[in-house]
């Protein structure tokens, strides 16, 4: 059962391949620090701080798969990348793993690097990427917009997912018989029955917060839709 948690807890995966993402975590997240200055105003930064909160709060409260006898919890990627960006959403994902991993033991201090590549970084850069996308060709209606985040949120869930099935093939410590596939599959299945919590999680807060606040929303203010090409008016016949 643990080997289907996105916690990953201590002995899972060997060291030296949690040290790996440790580095490759600490080096993104540096990144994203930079980056994220940039976008930082009076709206973001306290807008950060509450996205964190929620995250951080919704994530205590799971509820059940039952076709597969485990529970699953927002992650948030989808949803931190919404509000305020890839960026500082990474940051905000980031924090919360790393209380809930020393302060509560959801997932292990030596994982965390291995925690914060899957949920934080792969998570919110799937949703984002994907967010950029279709609120291209979807209105930016409530409809549109809950479409835009259950289906990034969804997707976003599933990628974190495959990323310890990476992670494991590369370290893991039990031997699955060469069964990888196997693994792929289970933690895909698990995990796409989650992201449809979490997609309904995530596109209810957007909305409600896009409905009172649209100002509030990154994806809306950052990402500008596609302008058609300005129709070219034909005298004197077709040439």
């Amino acid at each position: 059962m643990e080997t289907l948690a996105m916690h990953i807890s201590n002995g899972i995966i060997d060291g030296p391949v949690a040290a790996v993402f440790a580095a490759l975590a600490l080096a993104v997240l540096t990144f994203c620090v930079l980056r994220g200055r940039r976008d930082l105003d009076d709206r973001l930064a306290p807008m950060a701080g509450l996205v964190a909160a929620f995250i951080f709060a919704v994530q205590m409260l799971n509820f059940p798969i039952f076709t597969a006898g485990v529970s699953g919890h927002l992650l948030g990627g989808a949803l931190a990348a919404m509000l305020v960006g890839p960026w500082v959403g990474a940051l905000c994902v980031a924090v919360v793993l790393v209380v809930q991993a020393l302060v509560f033991g959801d997932g292990g201090v030596a994982m965390l690097g291995l925690n914060i590549t899957n949920m934080a970084i792969l998570g919110t850069a799937a949703a984002y990427l994907l967010i950029a996308l279709l609120l291209r060709v979807l209105p930016r209606t409530p409809a549109g917009l809950a479409v835009t985040a259950f289906v990034s949120a969804l997707v976003s869930v599933v990628v974190a997912s495959q990323g310890f099935v990476l992670q494991y093939w590369l370290g893991g410590t039990t031997d699955l018989g060469g069964n990888l596939t196997g693994l792929a599959g289970t933690m895909a299945g698990v995990h796409l029955l989650i992201g449809i919590g979490e997609g309904l999680i995530t596109a209810t807060t957007v909305v409600t917060v896009a409905k009172v606040r649209p100002d509030l929303v990154y994806a809306l203010r950052a990402l500008k839709p596609a302008v058609p090409a300005p129709a070219v008016p034909v005298a004197g016949g077709a040439r």
